[in-house]
């Protein structure tokens, strides 16, 4: 038996694997439920076919329902390819037939896997990547949910209390959502009044200082208006409601925050990492997340570069070249992980804000010069975990050189 290419076509309940050998011609073709014992089993009946010949695997998915069937793959020694669902679209229109089913996804998998040389294979990701990256994922949904809160709560409040709304920023007052979980109407505020508004702060957690500025600007918003709006009873439980949702939402965050930087901390590249201005623990748990940490698998850091949208791909058609554009396909995390790391070095690091200020006098706007400061930050990145040396900055290493 020559050598094989299995192409699976991944799902959430089932797989259909589809082995071809170097002719194209099928040699099995097969729907498996996604469950260890019958994965097993078709692995061991693809290798038995294959008569010790090595085998070629090949996925739609690297992640999701696909996860099992990789680890079995890899923990067996096998050598996996990655080929993205829309290249396996795309490739599609160049089959005989119009017709779709998973058994032809899993041939077109395969043949692909036969004919292409630039698909890159999978390699075993870390536990740390893996973790960083649930807790990570876990922690962008929260801070989604929160601004949905924030926002909802703001806009409650418009309706019926509209000075107590423009009165503090709720987003950063703790003081301000433990006031409206007691008090959500001007009359309410007016009777309990200045003082007793402060201890009632005071004894819930909230500093003396801040519960003093709290309850001054919440009466003083009370005192600002004496109508009821209609249905002001069932606005004040709404308000409570959302305040208590933000208030555990914060609380949630700031301990997936505990959990993310011990994690991320254990990490080989973590002090690496953070030595870059700019990268603290959350964006630096980003990048090792987004990146699976290791930098063997993109091969150079313009490869990364690539990957995280940073790299521009030509757009030249017939006598027109030199356009440029940026790629459509991107890691949407790693490329927010680089810029608002630029965006903070640019303010914080002299050496990022002299070339941002160089890029913004050659008339590229903020977000151009941003993302080319991103993209310089991202080749030194790479050169620092290649070496295993933490970031210095250009007068560190003039005293350095000097001493």
């Amino acid at each position: 038996m020559p050598e094989l290419w299995a192409g699976t076509d991944a799902g959430k309940a089932e797989h259909h694997c589809t082995a071809i050998d170097a002719n194209g011609k099928t040699h099995l073709s097969r729907r498996v439920p996604n469950s260890e014992a019958e994965l097993l089993q078709l692995l061991g009946d693809v290798l038995e076919l294959a008569k010790g010949d090595p085998v070629t695997w090949a996925v739609d998915l690297n992640s999701g329902g696909a996860a099992l069937w990789i680890a079995l793959l890899v923990s067996h020694g096998q050598q996996v390819l990655y080929i993205p669902g829309r290249s396996v679209h795309h490739a599609s229109g160049s089959y005989r037939g119009d017709g779709k089913s998973d058994s032809k996804d899993a041939f077109i998998i395969a043949d692909q896997a036969r004919m292409r040389r630039d698909l890159q294979p999978l390699r075993e990701t870390s536990e740390i990547a893996i973790e960083l990256r649930i807790l990570t994922s876990r922690r962008l949904d929260l801070a989604a949910d929160r601004t949905r809160a924030i926002n909802r709560l703001r806009a409650q409040m418009l309706e019926y209390f509209p000075a107590l709304e423009r009165a503090f920023d709720y987003s950063t007052s703790k003081s301000a959502l433990t006031l409206l979980t007691g008090y959500q109407t001007p009359a309410a505020l007016r009777r309990v009044g200045r003082g007793r508004l402060a201890t009632w702060l005071n004894n819930r957690g909230v500093r003396a200082d801040y519960a003093r500025i709290a309850a001054d600007a919440a009466v003083t918003a009370a005192e600002a208006q004496h109508t009821a709006v209609a249905a002001e009873k069932t606005f004040a439980r709404m308000v409570h409601a959302l305040a208590r949702e933000v208030t555990a939402l914060n609380e949630e965050i700031a301990g997936l925050d505990a959990m993310i930087e011990t994690r991320f901390r254990e990490h080989p590249d973590a002090e690496v990492i953070t030595s870059m201005p700019g990268i603290g623990n959350l964006l630096g748990a980003e990048f090792i997340a987004a990146t699976g940490g290791d930098m063997n698998a993109f091969g150079s850091a313009d490869r990364l570069a690539g990957v995280a949208g940073l790299a521009p791909v030509p757009h030249d058609s017939g006598k027109i070249s030199g356009n440029l554009r940026r790629p459509r396909r991107y890691s949407r995390r790693l490329l927010r992980m680089c810029y608002l790391s630029a965006q903070a070095a640019a303010i914080h690091c002299p050496e990022s804000k002299a070339f941002y200020q160089r890029k913004r006098a050659e008339g590229k706007s903020h977000k151009q010069a941003v993302l080319a400061l991103a993209r310089r930050r991202l080749n030194a990145l790479w050169a620092l975990i290649r070496d295993h040396r933490t970031f210095q900055a250009a007068s560190e290493r003039m005293t350095a050189a000097a001493a």
